[in-house]
């Protein structure tokens, strides 16, 4: 069935050699917020720590499962057995074959390791080859050059930074947002380099 004939399947869990996405469910709230409770993680994000009382963390989790056209799942490393994170399919847009993949956070002592590619490997491959999308968007602040740096590394092409696009709602600050973007003709090339890094990982892992 056609991606503009249906959302996307709101309990599919995708998994690899090395990591598991499960939808987002209120038993994995409480690994997620240790650890996402680090400054570190949201110093050059759009929005403020939002794990830092038990308040902004029932927001958080209430955006993450009730926001229509959007899927959150929990992000698990294999290798340990432990919560990495969290990430989203969002603006799912069935009858113009496209979606987001954002919201996504790593604790410190995932990043730079196979947990992002893998993670990114299984939210392409499904919106692909299952569900049928043409066009996968990512954005991150302009100023968050780790963020754009990791689009950049699993095959996204820049698009282009849209001035004043948005206000920082903590803070006021007005801020630049980056645009990258994989669509259907590119995947097969994305998706060979994904495979390649995944491999290589696992032989020096």
């Amino acid at each position: 069935m056609c991606c503009n004939e249906r959302m996307i399947d709101r309990e599919i869990v995708l998994e690899s050699e090395g990591v598991r996405l499960e939808p987002l469910h209120s038993r994995h709230l409480s690994q997620i917020a240790r650890v996402g409770n680090d400054p570190a993680l949201w110093e050059l994000t759009y929005g403020a720590n939002p794990f830092t009382n038990d308040a902004d963390t029932t927001r958080w989790f209430a955006d993450a499962t009730c926001t229509q056209n959007t899927l959150a799942f929990a992000i698990f490393d294999l290798h340990t057995g432990e919560i990495a994170g969290s990430t989203r399919y969002l603006d799912i847009q069935p009858v113009n074959r496209k979606l987001e993949i954002g919201y996504t956070f790593l604790g410190r002592r995932f990043w730079r390791t196979h947990v992002n590619t893998e993670c990114k490997y299984l939210l392409f491959t499904y919106a692909f080859e299952t569900w049928g999308a043409q066009r996968v968007q990512l954005k991150g602040e302009a100023i968050n050059v780790r963020s754009r740096n990791a689009m950049e590394r699993i095959g996204a092409t820049y698009e282009g930074t849209l001035r004043s696009f948005r206000v920082k709602p903590d803070t006021g600050e007005i801020r630049d947002t980056s645009f990258y973007s994989v669509i259907a003709p590119e995947w097969p090339r994305v998706k060979a380099m994904l495979e390649g890094r995944i491999r290589g990982s696992r032989a020096t892992g």
